[in-house]
Protein backbone atom coordinates (compact mmCIF):
# COMPACT_ATOMS: atom_id res chain seq x y z
CA UNK A 1 0.00 0.00 0.00
CA UNK A 2 1.17 3.51 -1.11
CA UNK A 3 1.84 6.64 1.54
CA UNK A 4 -0.51 8.42 -0.45
CA UNK A 5 -3.14 5.74 -0.04
CA UNK A 6 -2.65 5.67 3.55
CA UNK A 7 -3.05 9.50 4.02
CA UNK A 8 -6.61 8.88 2.30
CA UNK A 9 -8.14 6.65 5.11
CA UNK A 10 -9.70 8.03 8.10
CA UNK A 11 -7.59 8.03 11.70
CA UNK A 12 -10.22 5.50 13.52
CA UNK A 13 -10.01 3.64 10.25
CA UNK A 14 -6.48 3.42 9.89
CA UNK A 15 -5.98 2.33 13.56
CA UNK A 16 -8.43 -0.77 12.96
CA UNK A 17 -6.56 -1.67 10.06
CA UNK A 18 -3.29 -1.16 11.59
CA UNK A 19 -4.50 -4.41 13.75
CA UNK A 20 -5.93 -6.12 11.37
CA UNK A 21 -2.35 -6.18 9.60
CA UNK A 22 -0.46 -6.79 12.74
CA UNK A 23 -2.85 -9.74 13.19
CA UNK A 24 -2.17 -10.75 9.76
CA UNK A 25 1.56 -10.34 10.11
CA UNK A 26 1.79 -12.31 13.49
CA UNK A 27 0.03 -15.53 11.77
CA UNK A 28 2.54 -14.79 8.10
CA UNK A 29 5.35 -15.56 11.02
CA UNK A 30 3.81 -18.05 12.55
CA UNK A 31 2.81 -19.79 9.17
CA UNK A 32 6.75 -19.46 8.24
CA UNK A 33 8.49 -20.60 11.07
CA UNK A 34 6.35 -24.22 10.36
CA UNK A 35 6.63 -24.73 6.36
CA UNK A 36 8.26 -22.28 4.41
CA UNK A 37 6.09 -19.59 2.78
CA UNK A 38 5.90 -19.32 -1.00
CA UNK A 39 6.93 -15.52 -1.20
CA UNK A 40 9.12 -14.87 1.55
CA UNK A 41 9.28 -11.04 0.86
CA UNK A 42 5.58 -10.91 1.87
CA UNK A 43 6.28 -10.68 5.78
CA UNK A 44 9.28 -7.68 4.81
CA UNK A 45 6.22 -6.02 2.67
CA UNK A 46 3.97 -6.48 5.62
CA UNK A 47 5.71 -4.73 8.31
CA UNK A 48 6.88 -1.55 5.72
CA UNK A 49 3.13 -1.37 5.58
CA UNK A 50 2.75 -1.49 9.25
CA UNK A 51 5.41 0.89 9.84
CA UNK A 52 4.02 3.35 7.19
CA UNK A 53 0.29 3.13 8.25
CA UNK A 54 1.79 3.77 12.17
CA UNK A 55 4.03 6.80 10.96
CA UNK A 56 0.76 8.43 9.15
CA UNK A 57 -1.26 7.88 12.19
CA UNK A 58 1.23 9.62 14.58
CA UNK A 59 1.51 12.55 11.93
CA UNK A 60 -2.29 13.13 12.08
CA UNK A 61 -2.19 13.04 16.44
CA UNK A 62 0.53 15.29 15.95
CA UNK A 63 -1.47 17.55 13.62
CA UNK A 64 -4.65 17.57 16.17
Amino acid sequence: MKIAEIRQIPAEELAERIQAEEASYNQMLLNHSVAPLENSAQIKAARRTIARMKTVLREIELNK
